[in-house]
Formats: C-alpha cells, sequence, structure tokens
C-alpha cells in the first residue's frame, strides 16, 4: 500500500511516541508498504526501504518542543494540516495513517479525498491535558473529548496500545475497530549482539564505586514519571545501593539533586542525560533492580516491556498504569508512598523471590512479544481499515 502517515512529533528522538512511530514506519517497511511521513522540523532523519519523510518547516526557529500538549504545536500542526492536504492533491494514498492529534485533521482531509484513515491512539488526548498539567478547563477538556469522539467515530481502523484504551474504545461502543498493539518492540530486540560486558563493567564501576547494587530508572521528569516519591523512597532504602536516573535535562537533574541533598541522599543518586536508544540495553545490562514509579495516568509505560525482557526485577507503582500488565508473579509491585515503595525496593535488592518473577517475566515477555506477532497486529489495522478484515 501507499500510506500517508502524520506524526506531529521531533522524529525522530528517544522518546515515547517517537520510538512507537519508528517501529510503527520499521514494521510497515518491512511487509513491504511504501509511506510518506509528514512530521515536525526537528528530529534524526531514519531510513527504510519505501519510506519518504517530508517536514514541515521551521517557521518559529524552534530547537525543542517539550513532551505532551503544548502552545507551539499549534502552528506546526497547522503546517502539518497544510501539507497533508497538498499531499493528498498530489498523489493517491491507500490509507491516512494518524499518530495523536494529527487525527483532528487526518480525520477531515481522509474524508474529503476518499481515503480509509487509521487513528493510532497513543493516550486519551483529554486526558492528556491534566497528566501534563497542560489546562485544567472543563471547556478544552470537552472540546477535546468531542473531536476524540468524532475521530474514533470516522476512523476505519484504530490502534490501542493498552488495556485501557481498548476498554475506552469498546466503551465508547466502537470496539470493532479497535487493534490491540501494546509498545512491546525496542531497539534492543534487532541488536547483533548482547550489550559488550567491558562497557557493561565500566557502567558499574562509574556508578558503584563502592559495590553497591543498582537501582536504574530510565525516562523523562514529567509529574507523572513520579521522580519525587522515587528520590524520597530513596532516601529510605536500607539496602546498600545507588540510584542512577538516566533522562532529563540538566536542569532536571539539579532540581532532583537539591531535593536528595535534602533528604540527605544526595550521595546515593547519578544521573546520566539522553543517550542512543541502542546504548539503553548497557545500562540495563549493569543494573540489578528496574523502577518504574509512575504515580498518575493509565498508560502503560513503553519501558516496562524492555524490562520484562531484561530478567531482572522490577519495582513499580500498584496504580493501573502498570497493573494491567505487571502482578505480583511477575515484578515488586508497591503503593506510591515513599516508605512503602522503598520497602519494595529493599525487597528487590535482596530477595531470591524477586529474581524468581524476574525469570517467569523475560520468558512470559520472550513468548508474547516477538515482533511476528507486531507485524500480525500492524496488518490487521491495514486490513480493518480497507475493508478487508471485520
Amino acid at each position: 500500500m501507499n500510506v500517508l502517515m502524520l506524526a506531529p512529533e521531533p522524529f525522530f528522538q528517544p522518546r515515547g511516541t517517537p520510538i512507537s512511530v519508528y517501529f510503527r514506519l520499521r514494521a510497515l517497511s518491512d511487509l513491504g508498504h511504501k509511506v510518506d511521513l509528514i512530521t515536525y522540523p526537528l528530529g534524526r532523519d531514519v531510513e527504510f526501504p519505501g519510506l519518504r519523510i517530508r517536514r514541515v518547516p521551521n517557521a518559529l526557529g524552534l530547537r525543542k518542543i517539550k513532551i505532551g500538549p503544548s502552545w507551539p504545536k499549534i502552528p506546526l500542526d497547522a503546517m502539518m494540516a497544510a501539507r497533508t492536504g497538498g499531499a493528498l492533491a498530489a498523489r493517491r494514498y491507500d490509507v491516512v495513517f494518524s499518530h495523536e492529534e494529527a487525527a483532528f485533521f487526518g480525520i477531515a482531509l481522509a474524508g474529503l479525498f476518499g481515503v480509509p484513515h487509521i487513528y493510532d491512539m497513543h493516550s486519551s488526548l483529554p486526558q492528556q491535558l491534566s497528566n501534563f498539567e497542560f489546562s485544567r478547563s472543563a471547556l478544552l477538556k470537552r472540546i477535546f473529548t468531542g473531536l476524540e469522539d468524532a475521530v474514533l467515530k470516522r476512523s476505519r481502523s484504530v490502534i490501542v496500545i493498552c488495556k485501557d484504551l481498548h476498554d475506552y474504545v469498546v466503551g465508547k461502543g466502537f470496539g470493532g475497530k479497535a487493534v490491540f498493539l501494546q509498545n512491546f518492540m525496542d531497539f534492543n530486540d534487532f541488536a547483533d549482539a548482547p550489550a559488550d560486558p567491558e562497557s557493561v563493567a565500566a557502567i558499574r564501576r562509574e556508578t558503584a564505586p563502592g559495590g553497591e547494587k543498582i537501582i536504574f530508572y530510565a525516562g523523562n521528569f514529567e509529574p507523572y514519571q513520579g521522580i519525587p516519591l522515587l528520590i524520597e523512597a530513596m532516601a529510605r532504602v536500607k539496602e546498600k545501593a545507588v540510584l542512577l536516573i538516566l533522562g532529563g535535562s540538566r536542569e532536571d537533574h539539579e532540581a532532583a539533586g537539591k531535593r536528595a541533598g535534602e533528604l540527605g541522599a544526595a550521595g546515593r543518586i547519578r544521573f546520566v542525560e539522553k543517550v542512543p536508544p541502542q546504548d539503553v540495553s548497557r545500562y540495563l545490562a549493569a543494573a540489578d533492580v528496574l523502577v518504574s514509579p509512575r504515580v498518575s495516568g493509565t498508560n502503560t509505560p513503553l519501558k516496562i516491556y524492555s524490562f520484562l525482557k531484561s530478567g531482572k526485577p522490577m519495582v513499580a507503582t500498584r496504580l493501573y498504569t502498570h497493573s494491567q500488565v505487571l502482578s505480583d508473579e511477575i515484578a515488586v509491585l508497591a503503593p506510591a508512598e515513599p516508605a512503602a515503595f522503598a520497602a519494595g525496593l529493599d525487597f528487590a535488592l535482596a530477595s531470591g523471590e524477586a529474581k524468581a518473577r524476574a525469570a517467569e517475566a523475560k520468558r512470559r515477555a520472550d513468548a508474547e512479544w516477538i515482533y511476528p506477532r507486531y507485524l500480525e497486529k500492524i496488518t490487521l489495522a491495514l486490513d480493518k481499515a480497507v475493508g478487508r478484515s471485520g
């Protein structure tokens, strides 16, 4: 097929939705489809057979686009809409494949040109307004809800990435359109070899020179991620351990380091800014315990799947964002409260039971979350869109 994909984010950058977009593109290419990708001006080009990237101009001179809703996205999305209309007028496409809020104009333009539409629903857009503390306006939330309902109604196929979103779409009456595709792919799935032992040992020497065990967090510092909870819990951990945080900005690190100092835990926390996605495997291999301290939201974090595949004990908050995938059989789930979360970390660091759960998690992940299954789900989404599947 000829696919017109709309991705309203910096692509490629190593963060949530752009990583999902990367693997959608890889799968479409491996399946033999041709894709024109319309996206933001920022990001690094990637190359796949049949892929052409068409960026809107950086008329605002932006150097960074924050995660989640933001005002600079409005003119960027307007330029994307204009570029989308031009693309549809110039070439025949078999399907329009929209990510996130690009579906608001993608569905209208696809309808105007008589092209089937796929909505890749990475989250509920009204919920994003509160998750990212963008706006508390009830009116704005109602507008976003109405727009989202219209997209669900008029799309032929809807990709949902977690059980919560699947249940949401079913509850809206559109379950027949839904394709449940968890974002379980990561760059290590295509690595030619495991992480180099010497580079892993170097990380351990640098991070834990006193032979401490390493607790590893990877991700951004958005409020829903629970970094304050993690810092406060780390100050209460009894085992000999350090916390290695990968991700965030220098300003994020300074603020977190200051709070750790107030709690007397500054010497137990190490910070590393972003690294290429393929390098994350070295940090996973160096860690003893992996952690996801999210305190709000309902989407399953992408990192959860990489963590499960690693075979390392994982500690996560006992909230639906995690429990729709995790259970006490494969992870250590703890209340989102500092003392209780610290107890979970101590258990994971010292308990043979935690290691047994991690081994079971890896066994299940290796059996269930494999690339051929991912390709099947992408194919199903396309088939639903063009009427080849119920």
